[in-house]
């Protein structure tokens, strides 16, 4: 007994000594460095609204110089990137000589899927797409960005890289759009015209694309999503008698996203991050910052890394915007997390178990569990590169690790 009260009181002791060191502001904004043993340092966080945003920057203060990638808004907006629903995939193929057939195996299936949609509709298939990447440089896709077009709007379901030049690439998406199988427009496009109103799903929906896997999960979570920004708008819970927000009155999410009362509220959420970018950005530059972590409503979410701040600052824009549609949602609220949470976040380990796959000299892309997170990391393999390009860690709720969400069915193969 003796020897645990001795502890009790070294424990409290230390608990102490934190705090009077937090208090007492010895603690840097950024974090200590010599409590940080990670490669990654954390700096001072971007307030708007319910979200924080934490600039993270490499411990050594190394950069890789500039990476080769085009983004997908780049290509799709010069016309070099091609997108087209699976059945029609033979106007994009290019067959090697006459004895080859078509690169792409029209009988597709989504990996990890026992499962996958059928071929009911002429070839075109709600959970594939076709891409070719016609330009001279390598395409960096991000799981979460919308492709709009076609049948359905889909959501690219994992980080990949498209080598120049190549044959067409079976695309595993998923359907965002549960409400459509008619074709708005034989073109496909990404998520908008303008990249000041670019964007990507939400964490939440993002979430369940990387992680579930699962097609119904999406759509569970984009139902949801859409109905709590329409009572953001609406200013009450107004929900339509199918279960659809009844003020935007799409199952569409990029729709949704385009409404111009619920874009107007993600742009004043986003604000101070995206009207004033360019300086945003500069000192981002400055900093060396290579991505952020995301904390709503005073909980840590998420975080986005790069292989570059330039690379990052492409994709600002579109990222600022989900996590600011994030931050409309619904949800409790915890105290403002500090830079060492942030920190410990990052540092988390994340070698419980690992899964990967790729393409062979060009990309790796792994999964990484470990507890109340998953990381996924997207290393590129192409010549010259041999880096990690992207990373994203989430944080998986326990309630999401024990529950299964009501499922919300739409009826769309009538």
């Amino acid at each position: 007994m003796k020897k645990l009260g001795w502890f009790g009181l070294a424990g409290a002791f230390l608990w102490a000594f934190t705090a009077f060191l937090e208090q007492t502001g010895v603690r840097a904004a950024s974090g200590p460095a010599e409590t940080n043993h990670g490669p990654y340092r954390v700096l001072a966080p971007i307030e708007s609204g319910n979200l924080l945003l934490f600039p993270v920057v490499r411990t050594s203060g190394k950069s890789i110089g500039a990476t080769p990638f085009l983004t997908l808004d780049e290509g799709i907006k010069s016309g070099q990137v091609e997108v087209t629903e699976a059945g029609r995939v033979q106007g994009l193929v290019r067959p090697r000589d006459r004895d080859r057939g078509p690169s792409i195996d029209p009988g597709f299936r989504l990996p990890g899927n026992p499962n996958p949609w059928p071929n009911r509709h002429h070839g075109d298939q709600v959970n594939t797409l076709v891409l070719a990447n016609n330009s001279g440089k390598p395409l960096l896709l991000l799981a979460g960005e919308i492709v709009t077009g076609g049948k359905q709007d889909r959501v690219i379901a994992k980080d990949r890289i498209v080598p120049a030049g190549g044959d067409p690439v079976d695309l595993s998406v998923f359907c965002i759009e549960p409400g459509r199988w008619t074709e708005s427009s034989p073109i496909f496009g990404a998520s908008a015209g303008a990249s000041a109103h670019s964007f990507m799903v939400q964490p939440t929906v993002r979430r369940q694309a990387m992680v579930a896997k699962d097609q119904q999960e999406v759509w569970n979570s984009v139902h949801g999503t859409i109905a709590q920004l329409n009572r953001v708008t609406a200013g009450g819970p107004a929900v339509a008698a199918e279960g659809f927000s009844a003020g935007v009155n799409t199952t569409s999410y990029a729709k949704a996203l385009q409404n111009t009362e619920i874009s107007s509220k993600v742009d004043e959420a986003a604000a101070p991050l995206t009207k004033s970018r360019e300086q945003v950005l500069a000192q981002l530059r400055e900093q060396h910052a290579i991505g952020v972590v995301v904390a709503v409503r005073g909980e840590i979410v998420w975080a986005d890394l790069f292989a570059d701040t330039e690379l990052l600052g492409r994709y600002w824009t579109k990222l600022v915007r989900s996590y600011a549609a994030e931050s409309l949602t619904t949800g409790e609220t915890h105290a403002a997390p500090t830079v060492a949470d942030a920190e410990h976040f990052l540092d988390a380990p994340a070698g419980g178990t690992e899964s990967s796959e790729g393409d062979v000299g060009v990309y790796r892309y792994r999964e990484l569990r470990s507890g109340g997170t998953e990381t996924f990391v997207l290393e590129s393999l192409l010549l010259g590169t041999g880096y990690d390009v992207h990373t994203s860690k989430l944080r998986v709720k326990a309630e999401e690790r024990r529950l299964r969400p009501m499922e919300f069915h739409p009826q769309i193969y009538r």
